[in-house]
């Protein structure tokens, strides 16, 4: 993806890590390349995210990775196959090499455990305590299953950093090395510790697999094809081939190919999906579609506005992504801890080796090396690093099915911190359409009264200020709108209103004291039956008339409140989040929403740089503070807040100025996203508190004699793996 500033921003997905060193080593080796200005691993999502100057290439990138010892493809989100083959090839391989593992292991395990007094009924084949057979047997398992292990120590240590395969190959290359030369054996020692580890590897990644369940349903839900006009004929081409402006037909079932607005044809939306939305949105001409959507009962023809990377679903993908590839000050922790861990673990190793020998048992080899091999392979970096992004990417991924897009993960960490949230009003509160609700006119009798609302309609149609479509809005509704190829002459007054003169009749709109000071008189009567539309802050548009008709009309203009803005706002309240109203529109407009909404604190009048001010002087308390906005005007603020939330149905600079966007607009989802964040936050304590309790824990544990080293690679293995599962006890709450 191309950016400004000579920059571009790629993703990349990486094969071959095995625990969150490697991410580490990795992302130290990208970092010292030349020109690469920002590398972000993701251990649990298997991928990096990369922001360097245009003359770094993509080969110069994937040749660095392969020489740190992995390989790696450029990220394409239309183009999964490859990425997800190669994923799947990975989890077989270790399904095969731990099931190869498990039959030359069985043996050697079978020998240990009947050697156990409560065991010793089960018979024991005496070929099986040879030397050289159980060295036969284990060979496999240590040289041939477990090469990929060296080769990945190898590497570390050649790159200059450690990893867990090399805690590995230090403890079992030294069970097997003992077990050839020493008195004893321990041959079932190496042999059966890699099959634990290999076995608690393949769940793993299949479990991770699981936890990206979330973005690889959002990658499946575009269609492959579209059914698309050429002249005059109806064709299937693939998606990639969908321009600007075609006419796409979509039948009952199928999957929308891109978003785009309706031009003929009625049916229901699925949108579910993508929005967390559970009832079927009612479809008809000129209304918006999303790609990705299902289509219900009938065929609709579909005008393309929104193609290939730029639909609002390849917009929620790459969001997703993109917050993948970012971290949350905790795992920053888990990253120091991670780095210095392995060099630590075999310190410990060689001091507890020489504490066995020389003092608790002194010349006695055996204890020491079957101590410092449980040393080795209790210790587990492999769930630290995975404690953080493995929770992040269940949590972004339980928000995307609600609608809710998260663009970082400090986002995500942040909102569950939140103490009070400013709104926006028009679009955010209110659904930013205004419309006419009532009229009331002098001078015009019912059939007047028609004729003179139609030209009134054609005139307003010549504007593009908000009220004027509303206006337009308005003769639509009421069979007021007449299409004609006639043009209306109209002269607009900037800041007043809009003249024209049609049929005979001279028109003047906007203001009252535009209409006034243009030779119109506004009687008593209509002061005194438009005095309550005025004292609550409803806009009035006038028009005068003037020729053949003589006569007044004026219409009263609202912003309907959003159905779901009252519920989410005492829903807010009743979690301890306190709502704040900030807006430009004037006091009377602003306190009449605040108080249908049930919000006490009311800030109007202010300008966009004022917005921002306020939220800086509420941020002043230490208090975690939130913007909600849509339009361009409320960036400076969305951008000021400790976490903005923009709506999806607003401005682009408002959506890209935000940290969580919403995708349809549903400001309910907030509450949704708050609890999200916080379940997320403490799901990542429980990770990140067993990781390191149990290395804490367990470390000493094995010191002491009283874990053989089989047991402690078992203990090893479920440490990554609880970590795993706890994160993906998240997708299923509600």
């Amino acid at each position: 993806m191309e950016t400004s500033n000579n920059t571009t921003e790629r993703t990349l997905d990486l094969f071959g890590m095995t625990c969150a060193n490697c991410a580490l080593r990795i992302e130290k080796g990208l970092s010292k390349m030349e020109g690469v200005t920002d590398v972000r691993v993701n251990f649990a999502r298997e991928s990096v995210f990369l922001r360097s100057v245009d003359s770094v290439t993509v080969a110069s990138l994937l040749e660095k990775v392969e020489s740190l010892g992995y390989s790696a493809i450029v990220h394409d989100a239309n183009k999964q196959s490859e990425t997800e083959k190669k994923q799947k090839d990975q989890i077989r391989n270790l399904k095969v090499r731990f099931l190869l593992s498990a039959f030359f292991s069985l043996p050697l395990f079978y020998a240990m455990v009947t050697h156990f007094s409560f065991l010793s009924f089960m018979p024991m084949p005496h070929f099986l305590m040879d030397r050289f057979v159980q060295m036969a047997i284990a060979f496999p398992v240590q040289f041939i299953i477990g090469f990929p292990f060296y080769q990945s120590a190898y590497r570390a240590l050649r790159n200059g950093s450690a990893n867990m395969d090399v805690l590995v190959v230090i403890g079992t290359s030294a069970a097997y090395g003992y077990s050839v030369f020493g008195k004893d054996l321990y041959f079932e020692t190496s042999a059966v510790l890699i099959t634990f580890i290999l076995g608690g590897k393949w769940i793993e990644h299949y479990a991770k697999g699981k936890s990206s369940d979330g973005i690889n349903a959002l990658l499946k839900l575009r269609p492959e094809t579209a059914t698309v006009q050429s002249n005059g004929v109806w064709t299937e081409v693939p998606n990639e081939y969908l321009k600007l402006g075609d006419l796409v037909l979509v039948k009952a079932g199928e999957r929308f190919p891109m978003d785009g607005i309706v031009s003929e044809g009625e049916s229901f939306a699925d949108e579910s999906m993508l929005t967390g939305e559970s009832m079927p949105v009612e479809k008809k001409a000129g209304d918006p579609i999303l790609g990705g959507t299902v289509n219900g009962s009938g065929s609709l023809v579909v005008k393309a506005n929104k193609v290939g990377n730029d639909t609002t679903l390849s917009h929620i993908i790459r969001s997703e992504e993109e917050s993948l590839g970012t971290k949350a000050p905790i795992q920053r922790i888990a990253d120091q801890i991670s780095a210095y861990f392995v060099p630590v673990v075999v310190g410990i190793s060689i001091i507890d080796f020489l504490v066995w020998y020389f003092v608790i048992t002194p010349g006695v080899v055996s204890s020491a090396i079957e101590t410092s091999i449980a040393i080795l392979v209790i210790a587990c970096p492999c769930a630290l690093g995975l404690a953080t992004p493995i929770s992040l990417l269940v949590g972004t991924g339980r928000a995307a099915k609600r609608g809710v897009l998260f663009r970082s993960a400090e986002a995500l960490e942040s909102v569950s911190k939140i103490n009070w949230i400013a709104f926006d009003k028009t679009g955010t509160l209110t659904e930013g359409k205004p419309k006419v609700t009532e009229i009331t006119h002098t001078g015009l009798d019912s059939t007047n009264l028609d004729i003179v609302l139609r030209d009134i309609v054609r005139m307003e149609e010549t504007s593009d200020h908000p009220l004027a479509k509303a206006i337009v809005g308005y003769g639509k509704e009421n069979n007021l709108y007449q299409i004609s190829s006639e043009m209306v002459s109209t002269k607009t007054f900037a800041g007043g209103g809009i003249q024209s003169e049609q049929n005979g009749l001279f028109f003047i709109a906007g203001k009252q004291t535009f209409v006034e000071e243009n030779g119109f008189l506004i009687s008593e009567s209509i002061k005194e039956s438009i005095r309550p539309w005025t004292e609550d802050g409803s806009s009035l548009v006038f028009v005068g008339i003037r020729g053949t008709i003589d006569g007044l009309v004026v219409f009263r203009i609202e912003d309907g409140l959003r159905k779901e803005a009252k519920t989410a706002i005492l829903e807010l309240k009743s979690i301890g989040v306190e709502p704040v109203l900030l807006t430009g529109d004037n006091q009377t407009s602003a306190e009449k929403i605040a108080r249908l909404v049930g919000i006490s604190a009311v800030y109007s009048g202010l300008l966009p740089d004022d917005k921002a001010k306020i939220i800086a002087t509420l941020k002043t308390d230490k208090v975690h503070s939130a913007m909600v906005g849509d339009g361009i005007n409320d960036a400076p603020a969305l951008a000021s807040a400790d976490v903005g939330i923009a709506m999806g149905t607003g401005s682009d600079v408002a959506i890209n100025t935000a940290d969580v966007v919403l995708v349809n607009g549903d400001i309910q989802r907030i509450v949704d996203l708050i609890h999200i964040g916080k379940d997320t936050v403490i799901n990542i304590r429980q990770n990140f508190g067993w990781a390191l309790g149990y290395n804490l824990l367990g470390i000493p544990i094995a010191a002491s004699g009283l874990l053989a080293p089989w047991v402690s690679g078992a203990a090893m293995a479920f440490s990554s793996l609880s970590v795993v599962f706890n994160a993906l006890r998240m997708s299923r709450w509600k």
